[in-house]
């Protein structure tokens, strides 16, 4: 398994690059969010947040609109904020410094297992009266014109609308969306809850069923 370990420190990169090979992994290290940006894909990234040309955030948010390849954050940074903004940007999960290799072995293979096992998709359009979704473009478009969604928010949409009307839990979502178990997180669906409620016009597409999850619905 080859991992992109995207670490400008060689303090932190030099002995964590070491521990990962002895794991097992393949492993290459760049120190710039640019050099991340121009080497080839991985199975895996780890990203640190604080990278001396532009921030893990911005470097994240540019892999996941081009790629689906897993990535987790490896920063210092441990408030909830942080965490929230980079679940929101596309990473698939949080590590704070500092951690055991152990941690972040179990995490890395978490992280590879769900998305191996992830199923494939059996259909690429789905039409809900106006709103139609497309899983292999990746486009929205409510009444026929387009809605631009980040990521994370065509993801969710796109989980609901394959069971429309049924409940998704909470904890379906994170584990389905963001590919953790991490319940903090669950603050960030509302967040995107909230955005697609606005880009699609009518916030009786997501009906919020109290104490269960979420449910897409077509408005009357």
């Amino acid at each position: 398994m080859k991992l992109l370990l995207v670490e400008d420190e060689d303090a932190i990169a030099e002995p964590l690059a070491e521990g990962l090979r002895r794991e097992g992994f393949v492993v290459e290290r760049v120190a710039t969010g640019r050099e991340a940006l121009e080497v080839g894909e991985p199975d895996l990234v780890l990203l640190d947040v604080g990278l001396p040309d532009m921030d893990g955030f911005s470097v994240c948010r540019e892999l996941r609109s081009r790629s689906s390849v897993p990535i987790i954050m490896v920063t210092a940074k441990g408030e909830e904020v942080d965490r929230v903004v980079g679940l929101e940007v596309g990473a698939d999960d949080y590590v704070v410094k500092p951690f055991g290799i152990r941690e972040l072995v179990a995490r890395i293979r978490a992280v590879s297992r769900r998305t191996a096992e992830r199923p494939p998709t059996t259909r690429s359009a789905v039409v809900l009266g106006p709103l139609e979704l497309d899983t292999r473009s990746r486009r929205v478009s409510v009444d026929g014109h387009e809605v631009d969604l980040t990521p994370k928010e065509f993801d969710l949409l796109a989980l609901l609308a394959s069971d429309p009307g049924a409940v998704f839990s909470r904890a379906r979502i994170l584990e389905e969306v963001w590919e953790t178990t991490w319940f903090g997180s669950a603050k960030t669906i509302d967040v995107h809850v909230a955005a697609l409620r606005k880009k699609v016009g009518d916030p009786s597409w997501i009906e919020t069923v109290r104490g269960v999850g979420l449910r897409l619905n077509i408005p009357a």
